[in-house]
């Protein structure tokens, strides 16, 4: 009963969280306003979550990621592909070593394993809190797609150098041969699992729904249980199950694009996702703020360890190792940039080198969330001897800290460094969009005709299927000489003014359609059924013509 509660309670925080974050002012992230409300949660309320870091990684992040990776676009991550894997990888590695040199510096009462330990798990940046916070900023296209790609697959390395640092705290030992051995079936591993649960599932759900037909319940529960058989079976054979989710996701994707499910099967979907997505990412914040003040009520003796006797030193190391982390992050993406322009001059390839600003804001975007939460609770409670693991509960408390303080300065630091800069231009999608539409619209055409003939043959009533099918033709017709590229820019920019005029009065349409439904239902001129049946197809309508 009480996990039940807990659970209700989180919800509830996190609706309440949306509704603050839409009615303040100031362009606040929703994560911070939730980590408030955790606390506040936590000082108010009865309630202490036990988490437990195995039952944490199973409920929130294969969902979240599997998502991720199926949404992304695959495309803009191929064409960027190097950089991303030299963010995840190169950067993360670079960041263990110097970041755990620099904490073992900082706090010599620390081991140097343990160190490590603590940057392996700063160094993963987190998409949930990247994206929530490029909701508000203008985050050019392309670096948002550059971050994304890079907190997907950054989570594994991150955790393998975690997972070897404790290791090594643990025995004393550390072998650099076996560390790179086990990195490379850690990550193989976790993406075979993904592609292979995911193409043996829909193969497997294709051919039972061309049998016996397709319902979306089914559907839907199936895809939800897809990242979660692929973490397990890839964490059973000890990868990488974040990759396994990731993977998992990116395959999903293809095999969509081959083989498509049912139109409200896909509506459904998308909705009992975006809620899913919602939920999970808003629980995980906070439940980051619910833990801080059990957290801190601790300080006073964590802090003892460091050889202070003051808390506010521990304000102190939080500061210099985000700064530290941020310094790095900022000096690898300057050599990558730089070697990247040396390259490109090489091939005779004119580059512009983005404004400072920009590579800057790369820096500061880099966020660290709940893979740092998760992968710090990990850490174990006790040495192989029995003695209690060293510095565990300061560790704990740094992290934490760090995750908000990199919050806060994205929130507050992005907005002032990118305002009035002048962005890239992204690539334009109109001219693939126009070949599609028109590709489209001539099949279309091709399809009508095709019925018309079938159902007019002999039938006396011929005439108005014709008409009624001269009707649909005559708009797909219409979208073909819009969109068939045989007219100049300016004509196509007034097309497209035209069609975006037209949507705002259909949504108009549509919005008065469904006051005058509601109206009738009110007054009992129409039953509930033929109600919901219009309204369903109003709300289709509308979210086609709103997007």
């Amino acid at each position: 009963m009480e996990a039940v509660t807990i659970v209700l309670v989180l919800l509830l925080v996190v609706v309440m969280s949306s509704w603050i974050a839409r009615a303040l002012p100031w362009a606040i992230p929703r994560p911070l306003i939730q980590i408030a409300l955790g606390g506040l949660v936590g000082l108010a309320a009865n309630l202490r979550v036990e988490l437990n870091p195995e039952v944490f990684f199973l409920l929130f992040l294969p969902p979240l990621l599997f998502l991720d990776g199926w949404r992304i676009p695959k495309e803009e991550m191929l064409r960027d592909a190097g950089t991303i894997l030299e963010l995840a990888l190169g950067l993360v590695i670079f960041t263990v070593v110097g970041v755990g040199f620099f904490i073992n510096w900082l706090v010599p009462a620390m081991p140097l394993p343990v160190a490590f330990a603590l940057a392996a798990v700063l160094s993963p940046t987190d998409p949930i809190a990247v994206t929530s916070i490029a909701a508000r900023v203008p985050i050019p296209k392309r670096l948002m797609h550059i971050l994304e790609g890079e907190s997907l697959l950054n989570d594994a390395s991150g955790l393998v150098c975690l997972r070897f640092a404790v290791a090594a705290a643990m025995t004393g030992t550390f072998s650099l041969y076996d560390a790179t051995l086990s990195f490379f079936w850690v990550a193989l591993g976790g993406i075979g699992v993904g592609l292979a649960v995911t193409l043996a599932v829909t193969r497997a759900k294709v051919w039972l729904a061309l049998r016996i037909g397709e319902e979306a319940g089914t559907q839907i529960i199936i895809g939800l249980l897809i990242p979660f058989g692929s973490y397990l079976l890839a964490e059973h054979l000890h990868c990488s199950g974040i990759l396994a989710a990731v993977s998992a996701g990116v395959t999903m994707s293809v095999a969509d694009a081959r083989r498509p499910t049912l139109a409200s099967t896909r509506v459904q979907q998308n909705t009992v996702w975006d809620t899913i997505q919602f939920s999970a990412n808003g629980i995980i914040f906070v439940l980051l703020g619910e833990q801080l003040p059990g957290i801190l009520d601790g300080a006073a003796d964590t802090v003892r360890v460091t050889g202070h006797h003051e808390p506010w030193w521990l304000l102190v190391y939080i500061a210099l190792i985000t700064l530290a982390l941020a310094m790095l992050r900022l000096l690898w993406v300057w050599v990558s940039l730089t070697f990247t322009l040396f390259r490109a001059s090489l091939r005779g390839e004119n580059m512009t080198r983005p404004h400072w600003r920009l590579v800057v804001a790369t820096s500061l975007a880099g966020v660290r969330g709940a893979i740092t939460l998760a992968g710090i609770l990990t850490l174990p409670l006790a040495l192989a001897d029995g003695t209690p693991f060293p510095a565990r509960d300061l560790a704990i408390l740094l992290a934490m800290g760090v995750i908000i303080l990199s919050l806060v300065a994205a929130s507050a630091g992005l907005p002032l460094l990118l305002k009035g800069l002048e962005m890239p231009a992204d690539v334009s999608h109109a001219e693939e969009e126009d070949r599609a539409r028109v590709a489209s619209a001539k099949a279309a055409i091709v399809a009508v005709e095709r019925v018309q003939h079938e159902m007019s043959e002999g039938r006396p009533d011929a005439d108005i299927i014709v008409a009624a099918a001269a009707r649909i033709m005559e708009f797909y017709r219409s979208r073909i000489d819009h969109r068939s590229g045989e007219h100049d820019a300016e004509t196509g920019a007034l097309a497209r003014q035209s069609e975006a005029a037209e949507r705002t009065m259909l949504v108009a349409a549509l919005k008065a359609e469904r006051s005058a439904i509601l109206a009738l239902r009110r007054a009992k001129g129409i039953n509930g059924e033929t109600a919901r049946q219009l309204m369903h197809e109003i709300d289709l309508l509308e979210v086609r013509y709103s997007n």
